[in-house]
């Protein structure tokens, strides 16, 4: 990928997307050379082509403390770079951000914590988000403002440029009032997202939600899926709440799993495991909203009760490092990595372990051999607002096999009916359902994914984002109408 570093400090831009990082990673060689490569993630590719098109501005941190970095163009992209200190990142990031927000929004698995210097922090990062967007943003700009860390921003965005059309996109579960009221700025926050003209979620329930913490709070009208907020002294608008269930680049990934590169590589990897009967797969950043200790206890029993023996199943976990300076996620390592252990110290032979665990990232063609390789694909979140890994698996299988086992919990079990659903709390269901998956007729497996690819297709990451900025637009039609 190709940087220009000449920047134009008085640009203007007509679509600004604002989110917590730039959609490119800064790498420096061994001979101090420093390159930019796009992100892996999912986001940066569902709107790479919007970007291309309308010619936009990314605003983003660049990933690293004290980077004090001039904007610049990257692929035909001007991206923004906002700094955060140390302080911050500790503050803002891992502070309020991921040991507060994360663990309340997903039903406070973990207990969020809740400092007030960790909000301070994250309402200075928020505003200077926003001052950096309302600089290039131009005349009647939309500027789509994405997930939990920016929640202010759209607020902060409007009192700067009233022009603006804002959307903003929740990657996350957004919880029921019950939890959400625990938050000591539970006001601020709403208040902040009202800022938007459209406010989406991953699931129908979470737009819900939203719309009853707004009432519960501020006894504003809604009628489904708008809420009315005052404007002036006498006038109101209309805020847009409702789901945009967040997908992949289905295509990308099918032609990944076609490669036969890609193909030999997945029999490699079960020629590597014994060639087991089933291999079952969980892949998942390392955090414990994911449920990785429920499926190793229902997989642990299954060996214990002789409903599977070593050798004729494997489970491969592979788990991404994830905020490891976090308490909760440091202890949640050591407790996984104590019982993948005991499981193999157990059960294991020399020839055949029965967990392979492995902590760390793959590039994206490794992922979608062992996603070939998998008979078995284990989501077993205990919440999660998508659950993309869902997604990849069903795109790769063009084979029409494999069997995928969700997690009713994840917003990915509204669309992909056609899994085995499951209650990953309910330990003694899990099994039965690894055990039906595991004996699956290759005939019922073929019905299934077949049914779940065809969902997939008709809603890819393209169609997500091109439903989302479609309503934006139509919100603000609709508002200047008024």
């Amino acid at each position: 990928m190709t940087s220009d570093s000449r920047s134009d400090e008085h640009a203007q831009y007509d679509f600004i997307v604002v989110s917590n990082r730039l959609p490119v990673d800064r790498v420096i060689d061994a001979e101090g050379v420093e390159t930019w490569q796009r992100s892996p993630g999912g986001l940066v590719t569902a709107l790479e082509p919007v970007m291309k098109a309308s010619e936009g501005a990314w605003v983003g941190w660049a990933g690293k403390p004290d980077l004090q970095l001039a904007p610049f163009t990257d692929n035909g992209t001007y991206l923004v770079p906002v700094p955060l200190s140390p302080g911050e990142i500790e503050q803002y990031y891992e502070g309020f951000s991921n040991d507060t927000l994360w663990p309340l929004y997903h039903d406070v698995i973990a207990p969020p914590s809740f400092h007030r210097e960790w909000w301070d922090a994250y309402v200075s990062v928020n505003q200077r988000f926003a001052d950096a967007s309302a600089r290039i943003a131009a005349p009647g700009a939309t500027v789509w403002v994405q997930d939990y860390q920016l929640q202010l921003v759209p607020k902060m965005l409007r009192e700067q440029r009233p022009d603006l059309t804002i959307g903003f996109f929740n990657h996350i579960p957004f919880p029921p009032y019950g939890i959400y009221a625990q938050l000591p700025w539970r006001k601020q926050v709403i208040e902040g997202l009202l800022g938007a003209d459209v406010i989406g979620f991953q699931r129908v329930a979470d737009a819900g939600n939203f719309s009853r913490a707004v009432r519960r709070l501020f006894g504003y009208a809604t009628r489904t899926p708008e809420i009315h907020v005052p404007d002036g002294p006498s006038g109101h608008r209309s805020v847009i709440a409702k789901a945009f269930p967040i997908s992949i680049d289905v295509a990308s990934f099918e032609e990944l799993a076609r490669r036969p590169d890609v193909q030999a590589r997945a029999q490699q990897i079960r020629d590597d495991l014994g060639n087991p009967s089933t291999i079952m797969l969980g892949v998942d950043r390392l955090d414990y909203t994911k449920g990785i200790r429920h499926r190793l206890k229902a997989f642990g029993e299954l060996l214990r009760d002789g409903a599977t023996k070593p050798g004729e199943t494997v489970l491969v976990q592979v788990a991404s490092p994830s905020r490891e300076r976090v308490a909760a996620y440091m202890q949640l390592r050591d407790e996984i990595e104590l019982t993948v252990g005991r499981l193999n110290g157990t059960y294991a032979t020399i020839s055949h372990p029965v967990v392979s665990y492995l902590h760390h990232g793959y590039p994206r063609e490794e992922m979608v051999a062992l996603y070939l390789a998998a008979d078995v694909m284990l989501v077993t979140a205990l919440r999660d607002g998508m659950n993309l890994v869902a997604k990849e698996y069903v795109a790769c299988r063009h084979d029409e096999d494999g069997v995928l086992l969700l997690s009713e919990f994840a917003g990915a079990a509204d669309e992909l009916k056609n899994a085995l659903l499951v209650n990953p709390h309910d330990i003694d269901g899990l099994k039965e359902s690894m055990l039906q998956a595991m004996r699956m007729p290759q005939r019922e497996r073929t019905t299934r994914m077949r049914a779940l690819r065809r969902r997939l297709v008709d809603n890819d990451v393209a169609r997500w984002s091109q439903s989302f900025l479609d309503t934006l637009r139509h919100a603000n039609h609709h508002s200047d109408a008024r």
